[in-house]
């Protein structure tokens, strides 16, 4: 029998695995090394701020149009140098450098817990956004109120209104392929920083280490020990039948009743990944898969996931749901599947998932 995985590929395109920035790793540990590439003319700054990054005043209210170009707002390194200095609750990242004759440094700085001066700044014409010091109001112009310059907020806390702010779920079906890896490297970072503020061992304070891609415990009592941001690895797989019939199913977490997708759940402590897949499609749909094969693999930052796909046989087909996070599940063929889409009985996951891009491998052409 012809098998229904014989002429699966791997998925030629993720959209957040396009990053294509050289790591540097082995610069991360230089003393001063973010100030001394914020002083570098070619660096530029991007700017995280609660698990979204910010782009141009304007482009948050596009994120769900359909071909639209959007990109990330960015920061000459020198005009937050000084910023850093003064505002100790911002987190710098450096994600990487870029070859050729210009040879690009990008810093991410996350202003979570940057807070908000109590006295406004005076309002600023929407048009003034365009450039850096346009968008800051560097140049006070005709301004003589010595008081209000004395209370006009810094650049980065200007930064709070001053630009969009967007989740990557938005963002990078819109961007470069360059920027949404940028995005997709600064997102799950600063989310990290945010949420341990203390080292999970003996509950003393952390601080950033390692150019931002660790954190250093700072109880010298207990060795100081060097903390690294927790990955946690996820399945996700399109199931089919010996009739290549794909697997829809909806889970009772999602709000859109239209939204079907495939089987996903995390791995668990000393589980290989076809396992997991296998124990995932028993668990929520009752269905015992065969043959499993791998498609690819991208991070998946709401927090901290880094989703592995596979596509898979099932060798039985009688599906039982199991009620707590599968809601219903259904068989279908691609012209079934097709009318469910034009009748909106269906709707199929969003551009940045991987999801979407295993069901167009079974679908044969874009959803």
């Amino acid at each position: 029998m012809f098998s229904p995985l014989a002429l699966t590929q791997a998925l030629p395109f993720l959209p957040l695995a396009q990053g294509d920035i050289d790591y540097q790793t082995e610069r991360r540990d230089e003393p001063g090394l973010i100030d001394d590439l914020l002083a570098a003319p070619a660096t530029k700054v991007i700017l995280t701020r609660g698990g979204r990054v910010a782009v141009p005043k304007g482009q948050g209210a596009i994120v769900d149009y359909e071909n639209v170009h959007m990109r990330l707002a960015t920061l000459p390194g020198a005009y937050v140098r000084t910023e850093l200095a003064t505002h100790p609750q911002a987190v710098a990242m450096f994600l990487g450098s870029y070859g050729g004759a210009r040879d690009e440094h990008v810093i991410a700085v996350d202003i979570t817990r940057v807070e908000r001066p109590a006295t406004p700044a005076q309002p600023v014409p929407d048009s003034a956004g365009n450039g850096a010091d346009d968008a800051f109001d560097e140049h006070d112009g005709d301004r003589t109120d010595h008081n209000a310059a004395a209370t006009k907020p810094s650049l980065l806390e200007q930064a709070v209104d001053r630009f969009d702010w967007v989740d990557l779920r938005g963002f990078a079906p819109h961007a470069s392929a360059r920027e949404a890896g940028q995005a997709t490297n600064a997102i799950p970072l600063s989310i990290w920083h945010n949420r341990q503020r203390f080292c999970p061992t003996c509950g003393s304070p952390v601080e950033t280490a390692m150019a931002g891609w660790a954190q250093r415990c700072t109880n010298a009592a207990d060795g100081n020990r060097l903390l690294f941001p927790r990955v946690e690895p996820a399945v996700i797989t399109a199931i089919v039948d010996s009739d290549d019939r794909l697997l829809l199913q909806h889970n009772v977490a999602w709000k859109d009743a239209r939204l079907y997708s495939v089987s996903a759940g995390f791995v668990e402590a000393g589980e290989n990944l076809e396992h997991a897949a296998r124990r995932e499609a028993k668990e929520e749909v009752g269905l015992t898969l065969g043959e499993v094969r791998y498609l690819g693999s991208q991070p998946w930052p709401f927090p901290a996931s880094l989703m592995m796909a596979f596509k898979a046989h099932a060798l039985t087909t009688d599906i039982h749901v199991d009620g707590n996070e599968t809601m219903t599940a259904r068989w279908v063929t691609r012209d079934e599947y097709t009318a469910e889409l034009v009748s909106g009985r269906m709707v199929a996951p969003g551009k940045a998932t991987i999801a979407r891009y295993m069901i167009e491998e079974w679908y044969g052409r874009e959803l």
